[in-house]
């Protein structure tokens, strides 16, 4: 397999396609295609936290916990679909906690087997995150962590976390949750982090206890293209460092191809493909597909190769990383909301309907 990588200026005056008019798509039901394959019509366009003129970054510590956004951030995070979770309240938090650690000890001593060592004494916690819903339909965000301790440690000796989860809903589709019966709590997006055999202990008891079902999510590529084109219009603020692509392109045997553009580069990139009629705070379709072909444009002129034959798998910056097969880490809070809006629409449109 080979793999080529490029670390170069990119063009600021040719790379960019002829910029067509914007186009605005409304809401379709859940699993219908269109011209952009898994991407829905709110990803036609994307409110973000900058400006263009003077992006400024939205610091979510102003109404979030720190305590609880560091739980959240520089952890590589696998993600899932949820279906709405039948019957849950909020106001039972304490019971759900010391329900599935009873549930997670039972498993353990019935031979379940648990990748974290010889730990048989495990203590849950499930809190809400107050302040990431962005309206007022979007439940609160909920955060599990599980701590464990070694069956002979020392009375003294703390636990220590092994696995940790994020159910959240971030402006979620209005029309879809306000169809919602009252009864049903949606909270589409889990985020986990830990051994996978937690993880499927986890989606066994939430489906036990709140009749909810679940399903991967792959992150396609048009949705690591929103996130490349995000991460970059962070750069003044943020200093994204670098701009890392991985395509894999169909040839036999496949190629996989890894492109590192300087920041300022793709910034000035980023810059002039933002529409001149474009909202401030906000990217939308036409400027993500005109920075992408800038990106490929400058790479066939050096190597000959068309990266549009091929799928991106892979975006990493110093912001966070993401990968086409369902796994994320996002290392700054001040864009989380942004990322997390974005997932939440990819969850919704991946759940059956």
């Amino acid at each position: 397999m080979a793999e080529r990588s490029s670390t170069m200026k990119t063009p600021l005056n040719k790379a960019l396609a002829q910029r067509r008019s914007k186009r605005r798509y409304s809401r379709r039901s859940c699993g219908e295609g269109t011209y952009l394959g898994y991407t829905s019509g709110r990803q036609t366009v994307l409110k973000i936290p900058t400006s263009r003129k003077k992006p400024k970054s939205r610091d979510i510590t102003n109404q979030v916990d720190p305590d609880q956004v560091a739980l959240l951030v520089k952890k590589e995070w696998h993600l899932s679909y949820v279906t709405p979770l039948y019957q849950f309240r909020y106001t039972m938090l304490k019971t759900y906690s010391k329900e599935l650690s009873a549930f997670l000890v039972s498993e353990k001593q019935q031979g379940q087997t648990i990748e974290t060592g010889q730990e048989l004494c495990f203590k849950v916690n499930i809190s809400v995150v107050l302040g990431l819903a962005e309206t007022n339909q979007d439940a609160e965000t909920i955060y599990i962590q599980i701590l464990s301790k070694q069956v002979f440690a020392a009375k003294d000796e703390a636990q220590k976390v092994v696995w940790s989860g994020l159910l959240t809903c971030i402006n979620g589709d209005v029309d879809y949750l306000r169809s919602l019966p009252p009864e049903f709590v949606s909270l589409p997006l889990l985020c986990t982090s830990g051994p996978e055999s937690l993880s499927a202990l986890v989606k066994s008891w939430l489906k036990k206890t709140f009749d909810c079902c679940f399903g991967p999510i792959c992150i396609t590529s048009t949705n690591l293209q929103w996130l490349a084109a995000l991460w970059t219009g962070c750069h003044p603020t943020k200093n994204i460092q670098y701009l890392k692509l991985a395509w894999t392109i169909p040839t036999q045997p496949p190629m996989d191809v890894t492109y590192k553009v300087n920041p300022q580069d793709v910034w000035k990139l980023w810059d002039s493909a933002r529409l001149d009629d474009g909202a401030e705070d906000s990217i939308n379709i036409e400027e993500v597909n005109s920075f992408i072909r800038g990106l490929q444009t400058h790479f066939f002129r050096h190597f000959r190769l068309d990266l549009s034959a091929g799928s991106l798998m892979r975006v990493s910056t110093a912001l966070g990383s993401a990968h086409h097969s369902g796994k994320i880490k996002i290392t700054s809070p001040d864009y989380m909301t942004t990322v997390l809006q974005l997932l939440t629409e990819c969850a919704l449109l991946k759940m059956p309907i």
